[in-house]
C-alpha cells in the first residue's frame, strides 16, 4: 500500500528565494520510519529536514524531528522556523503560540502574522556552558581553519555553547578573515569527535552595518554539513556566551541582536536573536526570522 506525504522546500531567514537557509518540511510525518526519515533527508540533501507528527499527548501540539543528510539531531533553528512557516501557511493561523516537542525537549514556538505574513520565534532549549577549547584541542582546531593565534579576538575563550545542540564558538577579528576561511573538513570531523561536539560557529563583530551585529559561519562536517548558511542553534548560544562573558552592554533584562550569516556561500540571511537576562546571566534564548516557500510536492513511497 503507498503512501503519500506533502514535501515542501523553505528558505528560512530571509524573504528572497534561494537565499537564506533551506530546508526540507514533510508536513504529515505519520507513518515514516526513522529509515525513511534518513533516506528522504538525504535525498533532499538540505543541511536538516524537518518531519511534523501528530501529538499523541496534551503537553505539545505537535512532533517534530529533525535529520541531516547522515543523522539525527536533537533540534535545528532554520528547519523549526520552516516547518512552522508552513503550517502557519497551511491553516492561515493568526498570531498564536504553540508548543512542539523535540529532542531538546518541549518547547514553545510562535507565530506572529504580520502584513499578511508570518514571522517565527522559537524559544530555544535549556543554556549549557561548555568546556573551553585550549591546549592542544585548539592548535588542532586553528589548523584546521587555517587561522592563527593572532587571528583571534582577545577576551573570546573558544568555548563550547549550547541552546539544545552544542556550537563551538569562535570569535575572530575581522569579517575578511571570515570570508576567506577555508577549512580542513577532514580535519575538524576528527576533532568533532575528540571534543563531542560537530558544529564550529566562527564570528566577527566588526560589522560596518548599523543594525547587524555579528556576521558568521558555520561548520558541521561530522554530521554532514560542511557548511550551514544561516544557523539558530549558533547564533541563539553566542547571545548567551556574550552575556556569560560580559561582551556586550545591555540593561540587565534582555539583549538583542541581528546577525548575518552565508555571505561567503551566496546564501545569505539575517537572523534576530533575543537573550533575557537574570542577575546578569543569561537564562532564555529566542530566535526568530522570516520565511519563504521555494516549491512544494509530493513523495510517494
Amino acid at each position: 500500500m503507498t503512501r503519500k506525504y506533502d514535501l515542501y522546500q523553505v528558505d528560512s531567514f530571509t524573504k528572497e528565494k534561494f537565499t537564506g537557509n533551506p530546508a526540507g518540511v514533510i508536513t504529515n510525518a505519520d507513518g515514516l520510519t526513522d529509515c525513511e526519515m534518513q533516506k528522504i533527508a538525504r535525498e533532499l540533501n538540505n543541511s536538516e529536514t524537518a518531519f511534523i507528527f501528530s501529538s499523541n499527548s496534551n503537553e505539545y501540539d505537535v512532533h517534530v524531528r529533525f535529520f541531516t543528510p547522515t543523522n539525527e539531531v536533537p533540534i535545528c533553528g532554520h528547519a523549526t522556523i520552516a516547518a512552522h512557516y508552513v503550517r502557519a501557511i497551511k491553516n492561515g493561523f493568526d498570531t498564536v503560540r504553540f508548543y512542539h516537542k523535540t529532542g531538546a525537549g518541549i518547547l514553545p514556538v510562535d507565530i506572529i502574522k504580520e502584513n499578511e505574513d508570518y514571522k517565527i520565534i522559537m524559544t530555544q532549549g535549556k543554556i549549557e556552558f561548555g568546556p573551553s577549547i585550549d591546549g592542544t584541542n585548539k592548535e588542532e582546531l586553528l589548523a584546521a581553519l587555517n587561522i592563527k593565534d593572532s587571528d583571534l579576538l582577545e577576551n573570546y575563550e573558544i568555548q563550547i555553547v549550547s541552546t539544545g545542540h552544542s556550537k563551538v564558538m569562535v570569535g575572530i577579528k575581522s569579517i575578511e578573515i571570515l570570508n576567506t576561511l577555508q577549512p580542513d573538513y577532514n580535519a575538524l570531523s576528527k576533532l568533532s569527535e575528540v571534543i563531542e561536539c560537530n558544529g564550529y560557529y566562527v564570528f566577527a563583530v566588526d560589522s560596518n552595518e548599523k543594525d547587524i551585529l555579528i556576521h558568521g559561519r558555520m561548520f558541521a562536517p561530522a554530521i554532514g554539513i560542511n557548511e550551514d548558511p544561516v544557523t539558530g542553534n549558533a547564533n541563539g548560544p553566542l547571545g548567551a556566551y556574550l552575556v556569560h562573558h560580559n561582551l556586550v552592554k545591555h540593561n540587565n533584562s534582555v539583549f538583542k541582536f541581528k546577525a548575518k550569516q552565508g555571505e561567503a556561500i551566496r546564501r545569505p540571511g539575517i537572523i534576530e536573536v533575543e537573550v533575557k537576562i537574570e542577575d546578569k546571566e543569561p537564562v532564555e534564548v529566542k530566535v526568530s526570522g522570516s520565511a519563504v516557500i521555494v516549491f512544494q510536492s509530493e513523495i510517494t513511497i
